[in-house]
């Protein structure tokens, strides 16, 4: 009698090649901007070991000191204008990642994927290292860490526009919001891995809170070098469908492991070969993708999306330390509670748009939602452990959903939009413009927290309520667009409507 084949051998058959592969894409691309973020984070972590309560500290006995209240800190950082100087090394990033990202989806739409993106981490993790080693060279020069972090943030921008090109090109629109929110995950688990990993080192020696990272991202893209697969017909995977399905008003299966489409003519169902529309291939120019329908709205309003989960980013961190009164490890790893909270709410952000079809509906809901909870986070938050675990959490699924959404949904819609009559090629520009506005964002916002928080975080705080109801109003167009879509007095696709 013939054995029946075992459960897991089974499992394994029951997916076809095309499902394997692109598993296997989302995954590598997953890990690949994990490690992105991971890189990213260390920063945050080092601010309050570089500058410290030194009333505090155990002085060791054989060190000459000259100043008790600042011997402990890391000069230059040890000044009383600190914070700005943390401002300035945080805009050294920020702004050479907005600027840098513009070009970087042209570039993204011209070279090989798998080489950009390999020469980005591996670039990125030599800077990182770099960083870390000036604990051990004994760098005290504001100069070489701007120096460090300008380069970083040009070497970053690679990571982006590629990593959505990616998954764009293996990928059509069926539950993307769903797919990619989960994707997405990987900017928050990115940065509690950085958290911790920082975590480790920063009360020891800070330079491996930044070298154990940058090993991690140049391994990365060693990996990226020799298992990133670009396009499905490189290894002669079926084509994703991003147009015909959706005009007959049909969904794409995610995971499409077929050619062909059933077809019901007369009650009789017939098997075809699937329409494919003549993808072109000529590169999109940058005005070209600005006059995409949605593109100029939903910029604009990750701007200001971004402006609020950057100086979370990079200044949650130090606001637990002064308010909560906590050690840096201790604060690093309270922190990683807003990311927590923003992997559940990029998942939650597409599982709704993709319901409703309602991407900028979804993400003004949230964005009003979080206005109050910001400011009750500033007034309550820190009033016991159990209040800011919820409240970290509740912020960070309300600040970061949008943010998730805007960046890989909405971004892969508008890069595949049927205006574009198949051209792939634009998905890495309209990525970029997207992205790129949104960091112009991310850089002012850790800028103005430096600025305002010596005048108290009480401002900080209305500062990040005013972009985010500046985020709402440049969705106002399209929300007022989907209700009347819902309302059946226009033609809805999934995620827009005819504008």
């Amino acid at each position: 009698m013939k054995s029946a084949l075992a459960p897991g051998i089974r499992l394994i058959t029951s997916f076809s090649r095309d499902s394997w592969y692109r598993g296997f894409i989302l995954f590598l691309t997953f890990l690949f901007y994990t490690a992105y973020h991971l890189s990213r984070k260390p920063i945050s972590i080092v601010k309050s070991e570089l500058h410290r309560n030194c009333s505090t500290v155990i002085r060791p006995a054989d060190i000459n000191i000259t100043n008790n209240a600042t011997w402990c800190d890391w000069a230059p950082f040890d000044q009383d204008n600190y914070q700005t100087l943390f401002g300035v090394l945080d805009n050294c990033f920020l702004v050479a990642y907005a600027i840098g990202m513009f070009f970087s989806g042209i570039f993204g739409e011209r070279l090989p994927l798998r080489y950009y993106l390999s020469f980005g981490m591996l670039m990125s993790g030599l800077f990182t290292c770099l960083f870390g080693l000036g604990f051990y060279w004994n760098i005290h020069s504001l100069g070489y860490y701007a120096f460090i972090q300008v380069m970083n943030g040009v070497m970053q921008t690679t990571g982006w526009p590629a990593v959505v090109a990616c998954v764009g090109n293996w990928f059509g629109k069926g539950k993307r919001g769903f797919i990619m929110g989960v994707w997405n995950s990987h900017t928050s688990v990115g940065n509690i891995l950085g958290s911790l990993i920082a975590g480790v080192f920063v009360s020891s020696e800070w330079g491996m809170s930044f070298i154990v990272p940058g090993l991690i991202i140049a391994s990365m893209g060693i990996l990226c070098f020799f298992f990133l697969v670009e396009k499905p017909e490189d290894v002669n995977c079926t084509l994703p469908q991003h147009h015909s399905v959706q005009e007959s008003g049909e969904e794409e299966p995610l995971l499409q492991n077929s050619s062909h489409v059933d077809r019901t003519i007369n009650g009789v169902i017939s098997t075809e070969p699937a329409e494919i529309v003549e993808e072109n291939t000529e590169a999109i120019s940058f005005c070209g993708a600005l006059s995409i329908p949605g593109v100029v709205e939903f910029s604009l309003c990750l701007l200001f999306a971004k402006l609020v989960s950057y100086t979370f980013l990079y200044w949650l961190p130090l606001y637990i330390s002064n308010v909560a009164h906590f050690e840096a490890k201790e604060a690093g790893d309270m922190s990683t509670l807003f990311d927590v909270g923003g992997i559940l709410g990029g998942i939650m952000a597409g599982v709704v748009s993709d319901y409703t079809g309602g991407r900028a509906s979804t993400c003004c809901v949230m964005l009003v939602a979080a206005a109050p909870m910001l400011f009750l986070y500033n007034y309550i938050g820190q009033r016991s452990l159990g209040t800011t675990i919820g409240m970290l959490l509740l912020c960070g699924g309300l600040v970061n959903g949008p943010y998730a959404l805007i960046t890989t949904a909405v971004s892969a819609d508008l890069g595949t939009h049927e205006s574009l009559r198949g051209n792939s090629r634009a998905l890495s520009t309209v990525t970029a413009i997207i992205d790129g506005t949104g960091s112009i964002g991310a850089a002012l916002g850790p800028l103005l927290a430096g600025l305002i928080s010596p005048t108290g975080w009480n401002n900080v705080f209305y500062m990040l309520i005013c972009a985010d109801v500046l985020a709402c109003l440049f969705l106002s167009r399209l929300v007022y667009k989907e209700v009347l879509g819902w309302c059946g007095c226009t033609r809805r696709v999934r995620g827009f409507k005819e504008i």
